[in-house]
């Protein structure tokens, strides 16, 4: 296992990072399958876990939480906030109201009495960044949280967080972690630039593409809808819909390279984004011990600028054969009103 520095916290982490949200309801709902899991992680020198609150709406962090029971000080221990828990109003978002009382039953879940890297989930434009900004930095000076990030945040909404850190003299968000993958290149484009220019460390999710780079799917063979991946999100498995034809015909390709370098396509695929010299470490998400195992085989593959030169020509640097689910759209593109002119002002001169 190799270990890197994330961003300029001076905290050292491995490359491959456990991500746990397949524990629980979601995926693997066994607690004591899913302490077996983080031990061999941590046996095989993982030593980063990633979670978040509303994984199988808290389970998931109570399973970690006993899986840590005696090896707390080893593990750099990454939650998330944002996403609603319960019923009700104010119980979502990046308001202070709503962060202080979710880092509370995170530590609790947890069973912790701090959280090394505390992540915003997504966006929340209702809320002041400063709101945000200043909670977090309460609760570092608090020794709740030892540092704060985001995660899946454009690049414009990382630079104006990092402007406001400077103008109010408030602590600035040291890690992004967005999705990134073969198949999912977009945030070449300036996520990560930007990232890296802003001394950020970078732990990305998603790099099996939710499951289209394991090497399951592949063109002409039958879908199993009723299990994995394919069940939770069975449009980006379905071969009849539009826009899947790109994909399977990548994956083909990428098979064939996986073979002449004599590695697995899943191999191939948690090997690249580590290739990006803006990411620290890439989450590897196993709901079995099996898939655990697969996916670490390949902690060792350096890829070299030849493989790399032909990923490129499967999928040009900076493209999205797909998006991920979950990923934020901006409301200046999901909502109809911040992008039309109203009825009666639509053939005014500016």
């Amino acid at each position: 296992m190799r270990y890197r520095v994330l961003g300029r916290t001076g905290i050292e982490v491995s490359t491959h990072c456990l991500g746990t949200m397949m524990f629980g309801a979601i995926g693997n709902p066994d607690h004591e399958d899913g302490a077996r899991i983080v031990h061999a992680a941590l046996d095989a020198g993982v030593n980063f876990v990633d979670t978040a609150d509303m994984y199988s709406a808290g389970e998931c962090e109570e399973i970690v939480g006993k899986a840590l029971k005696g090896r707390r000080d080893d593990v750099v221990l990454a939650t998330k906030v944002h996403f609603p828990l319960g019923e009700g109003r104010n119980r979502s978002g990046n308001s202070r109201r709503w962060i202080v009382r979710a880092v509370e039953d995170s530590l609790r879940r947890l069973d912790t009495d701090w959280i090394d890297l505390y992540q915003v989930h997504r966006p929340d434009h209702t809320t002041d960044v400063e709101e945000t900004l200043s909670v977090l930095s309460d609760l570092v000076r608090a020794g709740k949280i030892r540092a704060f990030g985001s995660s899946t945040f454009p690049a414009e909404d990382l630079v104006e967080a990092h402007h406001v850190a400077e103008r109010r003299a408030l602590m600035r968000l040291r890690t992004e972690q967005p999705p990134y993958s073969i198949l999912a290149r977009g945030v070449e484009r300036a996520v990560l630039p930007t990232a890296r220019r802003l001394g950020m460390g970078v732990l990305t999710w998603s790099p099996l593409a939710s499951g289209f780079l394991s090497g399951t799917h592949r063109e002409g063979r039958p879908v199993d809808f009723g299990t994995g991946r394919a069940k939770l999100t069975p449009h980006r498995f379905d071969p009849e819909l539009p826009g899947n034809a790109a994909k399977y015909a990548a994956v083909e390709r990428l098979v064939a390279l996986a073979a002449e370098t004599g590695r697995t396509l899943p191999e191939l695929a948690v090997a690249f984004p580590l290739v990006h010299p803006a990411v620290t470490s890439v989450i590897i998400g196993p709901r079995t011990m099996d898939q655990l195992t697969a996916l670490l085989k390949g902690a060792d593959l350096e890829l070299d600028d030849a493989v790399l030169d032909r990923i490129d020509e499967i999928v040009p640097p900076g493209t999205d054969l797909y998006r991920a689910d979950g990923v934020w759209q901006p409301p200046s593109l999901t909502e109809p009103a911040r992008r039309r002119r109203p009825a009666g002002d639509r053939s005014a001169a500016d």
